[in-house]
C-alpha cells in the first residue's frame, strides 16, 4: 500500500497512474479496479473515480459500462509520422509563451527530472527513463500555463506512449537518452530562444 496522500489528492493520484501507464508498469488493456486502487492509495473510491475520469478524458483510460475502466491501447506506430510535427508545433509554441519568464525554479524542476532519468539510464531501467522523458516534455508544456495546449499535448502523447519505450530500448547506450536532453536545458539557460526551439524541434523524432 502506498502512503496516504494528503495534498492535491486527486492530482497526485492522476499523476501516479499516468506515470505507471506511460512507463508500461500498468499494461495496455489492464483493468483498473476502483477497489484495488483505493486500497493502493489508502483513499475512498471517490478520488479514484475522479482520477479515472480525468485519465479517460486524456485518452489514457477507456471506460465501459460492463467492463469498467481499463488502460487504452496505444495508436499504431504508423501514426507517429503524423504526431512528430504536431508535437514540434505544440512544444515549440509552448517555449515561445514562457521563454522570457524562465526562473531558477524551472531549471531546478528540469534538473530533478534529468537526475532521475540519468540514474534510470545507468541502470537500464527503460520504464523510468520513458516516464522521465515524458515528464520532461510535459513540464515544458505545463510551463506555458495554457490549459488548452496541455490538453491537446496530453491526448497526443497518450496515443504514442509506447513509442517512447520502444525507441528507448533500441539505444545501444541508454545514457544517450539522458545526453539528448541536457542540451535542451542549456539552450534554455543561454537565453537564445531561436536556438532553444531549433534544438527542441530536432530532438523530437
Amino acid at each position: 500500500m502506498e502512503p496516504q496522500l494528503v495534498r492535491g489528492l486527486g492530482e497526485q493520484i492522476v499523476e501516479r497512474l499516468r506515470e505507471d501507464i506511460f512507463s508500461g508498469r500498468i499494461a495496455e488493456g489492464e483493468r483498473l479496479r476502483e477497489v484495488d486502487l483505493a486500497e493502493r492509495f489508502a483513499v475512498s473510491r471517490g478520488p479514484i473515480r475522479d482520477a479515472l475520469r480525468q485519465l479517460s478524458w486524456e485518452g489514457i483510460v477507456q471506460t465501459d459500462r460492463n467492463r469498467g475502466a481499463q488502460v487504452a491501447a496505444s495508436a499504431p506506430n504508423e501514426i507517429q509520422e503524423l504526431i512528430i510535427p504536431l508535437r514540434r508545433t505544440i512544444e515549440g509554441y509552448a517555449v515561445r509563451l514562457f521563454f522570457e519568464e524562465l526562473t531558477a525554479a524551472d531549471f531546478e524542476r528540469w534538473e530533478t527530472i534529468l537526475e532521475v532519468m540519468k540514474k534510470a539510464c545507468k541502470e537500464r531501467d527503460f520504464a523510468t527513463a520513458s516516464e522521465q522523458d515524458i515528464a520532461f516534455h510535459r513540464f515544458l508544456v505545463e510551463r506555458s500555463k495554457s490549459p488548452d495546449l496541455l490538453a491537446i499535448w496530453s491526448v497526443i502523447v497518450a496515443r504514442v506512449r509506447r513509442h517512447f519505450r520502444e525507441s528507448h530500448m533500441r539505444y545501444d547506450d541508454p545514457m544517450d537518452i539522458y545526453r539528448e536532453h541536457t542540451p535542451l536545458v542549456e539552450a534554455f539557460k543561454s537565453g537564445d530562444e531561436k536556438l532553444a526551439i531549433k534544438l527542441l524541434e530536432d530532438h523530437i523524432r
